[in-house]
């Protein structure tokens, strides 16, 4: 089945469900600006992923990817940095899970995989000899 919208990519998907879990994992959070920053990337990953896929071209479609790859790094950054920051406080109900460091870098594979077909296929799209 060809691609339709951006909901059905399944890297939007994923996207969308780790950030409702960073929502969830950090909404008790002291640290507003922490929280706020880890919030605010793991809202980008699939809002990117969405606004890319609605521009119109694929230059605009891989350059919102590596924003939203971008804010995978960030948000595992953050989640790091939360991380630490929770074993030196020793509150331990600020601890962040493994799965979701190991779900940003999973999500990251699967952008640079999208990024690397959409440049492949532009590639070997045939050209037009009038552009030369």
């Amino acid at each position: 089945m060809a691609l339709q919208t951006f909901e059905d990519l399944e890297v939007w998907k994923r996207g969308c469900r780790l950030a409702v879990e960073v929502c969830v994992q950090f909404d008790e959070c002291k640290n507003f600006t922490l929280k706020d920053q880890a919030q605010r990337s793991a809202i980008s990953i699939p809002s990117n992923i969405a606004e890319g896929s609605e521009r119109g071209s694929d230059a605009e479609f891989v350059r919102f990817l590596r924003y939203s790859k971008g804010s995978c790094a960030e948000l595992r950054t953050q989640l790091y940095i939360a991380r630490r920051a929770a074993q030196r406080l020793k509150r331990p109900s600020l601890d962040v899970p493994d799965e979701l460091i190991n779900e940003t870098r999973e999500i990251a594979a699967m952008l640079q995989g999208l990024v690397n077909s959409i440049e492949k296929g532009r590639d070997a799209a045939p050209r037009d000899p009038a552009e030369n």
